[in-house]
């Protein structure tokens, strides 16, 4: 289930990319398929352990074509182990609502993406996310959990001071907004209770048989209650100064 469109944001083999904070590595096998030279990073040394074993599974089916890498390994995302312009591509989804420092990880995703590069960026929005909180407490009240709520211009307006120019936003996920909203009412560890269970199986039946109906319906309800606000930014290059020489 992916967050970034990739339709919105172009892709090219060979790229280098970074999926900062990848997690269980959607993203990053996205780019990998799609020809890339990836780097999927995390704090998390078992889910990137993990994710190297996909990483090797896919080279082994064949699933990346001829020139595409992938590489996983740990790291902190406020500390990044690479030199200034060291990728074309940079994605963070659904990473900087848990880290204190957001204004620092901008900063260091910034330093490593070229000038002319992309960078995609994907948090929860902000009413589906209020509804969250507001019914469950242990939702946000846990280590390493949710610590703020983003607007979409405060996002917008620390992606700018960073040096970034957003050029594209959206949302994503409406179909799993309710599901979550069940998880906060009935208790978020609460994974027996009937309705979660009923909706947890009609996404997973999404998920898997992809119906014209639910990509419907979830198009039509992202911009009202889509869980994911996205947004899509480019490192301006640096303006070229004229040489002057004294006559």
């Amino acid at each position: 289930m992916l967050t970034v469109d990739f339709t919105r944001f172009p892709l090219a083999a060979g790229d280098r990319v970074l999926d900062l904070g990848c997690g269980a590595g959607r993203h990053a096998f996205e780019c990998y398929r799609r020809g890339a030279r990836v780097v999927a990073l995390d704090q998390n040394g078992e889910e990137i352990r993990e994710v190297a074993k996909w990483f090797a599974a896919m080279k082994e089916a064949g699933e990346a074509p001829a020139g595409a890498t992938a590489t996983a390994m740990e790291g902190d995302a406020l500390n990044l182990p690479f030199p200034d312009d060291s990728f074309d591509v940079v994605i963070i989804s659904e990473v900087m609502e848990h880290i204190p420092d957001d204004k620092g990880v901008l900063a260091e995703m910034v330093r490593v993406l070229k000038p002319g590069g992309r960078i995609a960026v994907t948090v929860p929005r902000y009413g589906p996310e209020k509804i969250c909180w507001a019914l469950s407490d242990a939702y946000h009240e846990v280590e390493g959990g949710h610590i703020r709520i983003y607007k979409a211009d405060e996002l917008l307006g620390r992606m700018r001071e960073a040096g970034l120019k957003p050029y594209g936003t959206h949302h994503a996920h409406a179909l799993h907004a309710p599901y979550w909203w069940l998880k906060c009412a009935f208790g978020v560890d609460n994974d027996k209770a009937l309705p979660v269970r009923a909706y947890h199986k009609l996404l997973v039946w999404d998920i898997m048989k992809k119906p014209l109906a639910t990509k419907v319906a979830e198009q039509l309800l992202n911009p009202v209650v889509g869980k994911s606000f996205v947004a899509y930014a480019t490192k301006p290059h640096l303006p070229k100064t004229d040489a002057k020489t004294d006559a």
